[in-house]
């Protein structure tokens, strides 16, 4: 494929004065005309009744509060704003925050401005009809601030070109500024008054024209409110009975902790730390299923121990100043591919805000992206070979796509065609989340006895926790749950019979085998099958195999540019038919999406 750019035109330095020129002598002219207004607006907004950010009291003025703010709670706005490095709309989103949310100085010191109701419309609506604070234009923040600070003047021209350019830029900064608050003028009155409207008829609000922002999130919250996606993970005997097993077994790590559940759900982690003896258990989910997790808490009374949190891991604040979490965050992030949803980025944003550095447990601590060859010829007859005749006619165009994203099915052990080959291994003490886009090297040799088609390519994951937060060895094996295999009946009452009792352990020995316990599973092909099944990756043309043919190449993964819940997959790879040839086939490229 070529990519042809058209030449980008470049303009000399007296052209492009020219062109400012106009321009600014244009926006003088608008600027002109507002100017009288503005004026009066900021005058309002200073000799105006403004309420503190922190407390029910009204004050003369908006400059009267915000001296209250900054000598009782020691909370200056240009202060933080200044340290933020926050525009004007950011700064608004920041006090309608704070008055929405009722934070307190403390919270509000704790932002890095990375939060993402800096760059929500929600936080543009005043919480204030005509809240002062709002209505204050950027050199009414403070006397020092800007281009008002003697510090930040410009230098005095040298000759009259550089003063008329100097002037030229000043007035476009000075336009641009009176057009940034009659857009936000502009965008706070449609709202406001769309929204009273609305109520008003009872009608549905048309959106205003224009494109909106890309929203990732709103679906995939919604869809963890419905029963049937929490039957089928809870039902998952080999996700839930691992939970289940790591948290009851190990009553010393929990016993008095205070633990941060990310992604709660039904509640189900957040009931199993309060029974192994967790001090206090904060559950925090975006979801409206939040609201059901909160009187299943209560049903089980359990209302003194785990608090619900409702709304975004990366925006709350946990009650009563609590400021990171004793001993562990528990979350069952994982999606199809381990990465798919891309829940791990909130996981570790909760890691960085809430848990301790020193002491610290992740659970689940490790997991690992495992890849291999896959007969495969099953999936083949189902997804692709079924449109070749349905009843008689020929609907295989309708196959085509199949190549193009990754199929989330199960797979038998009988259909692995190679060893397990780590793609990637992910530590979740320490990885960021810029390493989740990720490229690996892989080398996958041919196990199969005789000549044979492989039609395709498996990924699935292995997960492991730890009660130290160390990581896991690389000989320790993932334990391979198999069908019929007694797991969740060992460690939780079932049918309303009492769990197996065991004698109690006594004496220091109990600690130090505790310490080196560790619990984990496999979604492998291997191993009893999982709500997460295994990832296939269709080939377009298969590879003719046999015992020690040698397949190599490249695994792209990243966000997806559309959509950063979906991933995008690219493999690069070639066929050497055994150890002894030199002689490598052509290097194939397929792409994939995983959603």
């Amino acid at each position: 494929m070529t990519i042809r750019f058209a030449a980008a035109t470049i303009h000399t330095t007296g052209e492009d004065v020219d062109d400012q020129s106009v321009s600014s002598e244009s926006d003088s002219d608008y600027a002109e005309e507002d100017n009288n207004f503005d004026d009066w607006v900021s005058d309002q907004a200073q000799n105006q009744s403004c309420r503190s950010l922190f407390e029910d009291k009204a004050f003369s003025s908006a400059a009267a509060a915000r001296a209250h703010d900054k000598d009782v709670h020691n909370f200056d706005l240009r202060t933080i704003s200044a340290k933020l490095e926050l525009d004007l709309h950011q700064r608004l989103r920041l006090i309608n925050f704070i008055r929405k949310h009722a934070s307190t100085p403390e919270d509000i010191g704790n932002l890095t401005g990375a939060e993402t109701f800096f760059s929500s419309d929600e936080y543009l609506i005043p919480q204030i009809e005509d809240d002062p604070l709002l209505q204050l234009e950027m050199d009414d923040w403070s006397d020092d601030e800007d281009l008002s600070s003697t510090d930040q003047r410009p230098a005095p021209p040298a000759d009259l070109p550089s003063a008329l350019r100097q002037m030229q830029l000043l007035e476009r900064k000075l336009a641009q500024a009176h057009r940034d608050m009659a857009e936000y003028r502009s965008l706070v009155g449609q709202q406001f008054d769309a929204g009273r409207f609305a109520e008003i008829i009872n009608e549905p609000v048309l959106s205003s024209p224009g494109p909106l922002p890309r929203d990732d999130d709103t679906h995939y919250f919604s869809s963890y409110c419905e029963n049937d996606i929490h039957a089928v993970m809870i039902q998952d005997k080999v996700r839930t009975s691992t939970y289940a097993s790591f948290i009851l077994t190990n009553p010393i790590l929990f016993r008095d902790a205070v633990v941060l559940d990310v992604g709660c759900g039904t509640g189900i982690l957040s009931l199993l730390a309060a029974k192994s003896g967790a001090k206090h258990v904060y559950a925090v989910d975006a979801s409206d299923i939040a609201e059901r997790a909160e009187q299943i808490v209560k049903a089980n009374g359990l209302e003194n121990v785990i608090t619900l949190i409702q709304g975004k891991v990366e925006e709350i604040f946990l009650p009563g100043g609590v400021e990171d979490v004793d001993i562990i965050i528990i979350s069952e992030w994982m999606g199809y591919a381990l990465l798919h949803e891309s829940m791990l980025d909130s996981v570790l944003q909760a890691r960085d805000r809430f848990l301790k550095p020193e002491g610290g447990v992740m659970a689940p601590r490790q997991c690992r992206i495992i890849f291999g060859l896959c007969e495969g010829s099953e999936i083949l007859k189902e997804r692709v070979g079924f449109w070749s005749d349905v009843y008689g006619f020929d609907l295989s165009v309708m196959a085509s796509d199949v190549y193009k994203e990754a199929i989330v099915d199960v797979v038998g052990p009988e259909s692995m065609a190679s060893e397990p080959y780590l793609l990637k291994d992910l530590h979740l003490k320490d990885i960021t989340t810029r390493q989740l886009d990720f490229t690996s090297q892989f080398t996958l040799v041919s196990t199969t006895p005789k000549r044979t088609k492989i039609h395709a390519f498996v990924l699935y994951f292995d997960t492991f926790f730890t009660t130290t937060g160390e990581p896991v060895p690389p000989e320790v094996p993932v334990r391979v749950t198999k069908e019929g295999d007694v797991t969740l009946a060992e460690v939780w009452p079932v049918g309303g019979k009492a769990p197996p009792q065991r004698r109690a352990s006594m004496g220091s020995g109990l600690k130090q085998k505790e310490d080196k316990r560790v619990t984990s599973f496999s979604t492998g092909p291997r191993s009893q099958p999982t709500h997460w099944k295994q990832t296939i990756f269709l080939l377009r043309d298969p590879i003719h195999a046999e015992d020690g043919t040698i397949v190599t190449g490249s695994f792209y993964c990243k966000k997806s540019a559309t959509n950063s819940r979906e991933l995008d997959v690219e493999i690069h790879y070639s066929v050497r038919q055994n150890a002894e040839t030199t002689i490598v086939g052509d290097t194939v490229v397929q792409i994939y999406k995983v959603r």
